[in-house]
């Protein structure tokens, strides 16, 4: 359990989070799957913000791994990163999401 939360938030708060956020990537990917719906439809300028996000996203968790190595070598390579990769693949599906976007704007 230690590993899956960092304790910076509450677990009730920490679970609510993540609940909202899946709960808005299956609907992302629900319209997609579908081919229809407002995520799938391009609107003007919505898909460099999110790209830009995306990026400033994995940067500060590429940001924290660095930090959480250095301030626990004991845990080298893959100790309580758990939480950090998953927000990489959260930030590597709005990179997706925003490339789609940018793609078809330009």
């Amino acid at each position: 359990m230690d590993q899956w939360q960092s304790g910076l938030l509450p677990y009730p708060v920490l679970l609510l989070g993540q609940v909202l956020v899946l709960s808005l990537m299956f609907w992302i990917c629900t319209d997609f799957s579908r081919g229809q719906g407002m995520f799938v439809h391009p609107y003007p300028g919505r898909g460099k913000p999110v790209l830009w996000f995306s990026y400033l996203y994995f940067g500060g968790m590429l940001l924290r791994y660095v930090i959480w190595m250095w301030r626990r070598p004991d845990q080298r390579w893959f100790g309580g990163t758990i939480p950090i990769i998953f927000h990489c693949v959260v930030a590597a599906f709005l990179f997706t999401f925003g490339m789609y976007h940018v793609r078809l704007a330009g």
